[in-house]
C-alpha cells in the first residue's frame, strides 16, 4: 500500500468531529496530535498552536537550505456529524474508493499535503525557499483556525486542498446569514378581529425572498461560479393550535459572487421589510445579520494557478481551470494577503452518509503538490 494511502487511513480512522456542530464530539485534539507526530517523524519544525482548549492547528514547516518564497499547504482536520453512518471511521477501500467520514471532506487532501511534503524530505529537502504544512480546526462552521493561522504565518501562496475533481479552482462564492423576525398579535384563534397572524405575515416575506432569488439567478452568471441565490433555511414561530401566533422567526442563507459586499444580503432584505410596511402600516419585521463570509478569486494575473496547472500535467493529470461553489478558508487566507487557490482530489459524499475519495485522485494530487513545491520555492535536493 503507498503509504500516502496508508496516511489517509490512518486519519479517517481518528474521530475529529467538529463539536460546534455536534455538541460533546471529540474534535480536532487527537487528529492534530496523530499530525504532529508524522510531521516530526519526516523532519518537519512542528508547531501545536491553541485556538480553543483541545482544538489546535497544527503548523509544520520544511526550510529550504537558502532564501526564496514560501508556499502552504492548507486543510481542515474537523468533519461534520456521522448521524446514519455505519463504522464511519473504519476506512473501507472498495473498486479504487476510500470510503469513511472525512475521506473526501477533507482528510483525503490533508494526506496528499502531508505526504508531498514528506516525500520532498526524503529527497533531501528544498534547496531555497520554505514550505508550510497547516492543518487547521473548524473549516466546517466558522473557520476559527484559519483566522488564527493568519495572525502568525504568511507566505507569497497557498493550496488549499480542498475536493476539486482535481479542478484548480480560483476562487469561490461566499455567504451571509440573516435573520427575520415578523411581529403579530397573540389572540384566541375564534377572534380573527383580535389577532394578527406572525406566521403568514411572514409568508409575505418569503414570496418576496422567492422572487428576489429568481432574479439573482436570471442574472449573467460569473463565468467560474455561476449566479447569487438565497434560500430559506429555518422557520420557527407559533404555540399552539388555538391561538394566533404573536412571532415568526426565519433564518436565510444568501450564497454571494466575488464584489458582492457581505453587508448586501441584509440590505436585500431590509429593503423587503421597508416595502411590505409601507405597503401596510401593521406590518412589523426587523433583519438581523448573523455571520457571513466574503467569496473570493484569486487576481487573475497571479502566477499561482499557471504554476499548478503545469505541475499537475507534470504529474500526470488534465488541468483545468474551474471556481468552486462552496465557503473555504481560501477565502480567509486571501483575504488577509496570501494568494490561495484550491485544488484536491474527487470523490463523492459530502456531509452525507456515504462518503469517499478516489484513490488514485489523493496520489495524483501529492505528486502535484511536489512538482509545485519544486519549481515554486525551489529545486529539491
Amino acid at each position: 500500500m503507498d503509504s500516502c494511502i496508508a496516511l489517509l487511513r490512518d486519519l479517517v480512522a481518528i474521530n475529529s468531529v467538529n463539536p460546534t456542530l455536534v455538541p460533546g464530539a471529540p474534535g480536532e485534539r487527537a487528529v492534530a496530535e496523530f499530525i504532529a507526530a508524522d510531521m516530526r517523524t519526516h523532519g518537519l519544525d512542528v508547531s501545536i498552536e491553541p485556538v480553543v482548549p483541545d482544538r489546535p492547528n497544527v503548523v509544520g514547516v520544511l526550510e529550504g537550505r537558502a532564501p526564496g518564497r514560501t508556499l502552504m499547504f492548507c486543510g481542515h482536520t474537523d468533519t461534520v456529524g456521522v448521524a446514519g453512518m455505519t463504522d464511519p471511521f473504519a476506512p473501507v477501500e472498495r473498486d479504487g474508493r476510500l470510503y469513511a467520514r472525512g475521506a473526501q471532506d477533507m482528510k483525503g487532501g490533508v494526506a496528499a499535503m502531508m505526504s508531498a511534503a514528506a516525500e520532498i524530505a526524503a529527497r533531501g529537502g528544498l534547496a531555497k525557499g520554505r514550505l508550510i504544512v497547516a492543518a487547521v480546526v473548524d473549516e466546517e462552521h466558522s473557520s476559527i483556525g484559519a483566522d488564527a493561522l493568519v495572525t502568525k504565518w504568511r507566505a507569497d501562496a497557498a493550496i488549499v486542498t480542498e475536493p476539486t475533481d482535481l479542478a484548480i479552482a480560483v476562487g469561490h462564492k461566499g455567504f451571509a446569514w440573516v435573520r427575520v423576525d415578523v411581529e403579530g398579535k397573540a389572540a384566541h384563534g375564534s377572534r380573527p378581529a383580535e389577532g394578527q397572524d406572525a406566521i403568514l405575515r411572514l409568508g409575505r416575506v418569503l414570496a418576496r425572498l422567492e422572487a428576489l432569488d429568481a432574479t439573482l439567478q436570471a442574472q449573467p452568471p460569473h463565468a467560474l461560479m455561476g449566479t447569487g441565490s438565497l434560500h430559506a433555511s429555518l422557520i420557527e414561530g407559533g404555540h399552539e393550535l388555538s391561538s394566533y401566533p404573536d412571532h415568526a422567526t426565519l433564518q436565510m442563507e444568501r450564497r454571494t459572487l466575488p464584489g458582492e459586499p457581505e453587508s448586501k444580503a441584509l440590505a436585500e432584505v431590509q429593503q423587503i421589510l421597508d416595502a411590505l410596511a409601507r405597503e401596510d402600516p401593521t406590518f412589523r419585521g426587523t433583519a438581523t445579520a448573523r455571520f457571513s463570509r466574503p467569496a473570493y478569486e484569486v487576481p487573475a494575473n497571479h502566477e499561482l494557478p499557471r504554476a499548478l496547472t503545469a505541475a499537475l500535467a507534470r504529474a500526470g493529470g488534465q488541468p483545468r481551470i474551474a471556481g468552486a461553489s462552496f465557503w473555504t478558508d481560501a477565502a480567509v487566507l486571501g483575504h488577509a494577503g496570501i494568494p490561495s487557490i484550491l485544488f484536491g482530489p474527487g470523490g463523492a459524499g459530502l456531509h452525507s452518509t456515504v462518503e469517499y475519495v478516489n484513490v488514485r485522485d489523493v496520489l495524483t494530487c501529492r505528486d502535484a503538490l511536489i512538482e509545485l513545491a519544486k519549481n515554486y520555492c525551489g529545486s529539491i535536493g
